[in-house]
């Protein structure tokens, strides 16, 4: 869904994957599937997955917002950016490209 400066975004996080990864998606509302190799301790997969997804989408950290699921695997992300620009990378990584 498209906000007034940003997109906010539903992920699905698999945490303590071999390896980082952003693509695909994941149930019937299509959320879009990152995983990290951090565990589910202290934050830690919270962490990796702002900076993974602040990588795929081409903003910066601070830019990435965990806004719902802080404890859970399916989470809501916010991200600041122009919508469009935003809205046509997510469409390229819920279609299984890498980022």
């Amino acid at each position: 869904m498209a906000e007034a400066e940003g997109l906010r975004v539903g992920v699905r996080v698999r945490p303590g994957a071999s390896r980082t990864k952003v693509g695909g998606s994941y149930g019937v509302d299509e959320s879009l599937v990152v995983a990290v190799s951090a565990r589910a301790v202290d934050g830690a997969a919270n962490l990796a997955v702002i900076t993974v997804i602040a990588e795929a989408f081409g903003v910066r950290r601070s830019a990435v917002t965990v806004v719902v699921g802080q404890a859970s695997r399916s989470k809501v992300v916010s991200i600041e950016g122009d919508p469009t620009v935003l809205a046509e990378r997510l469409l390229s990584l819920l279609d299984g490209a890498p980022r």
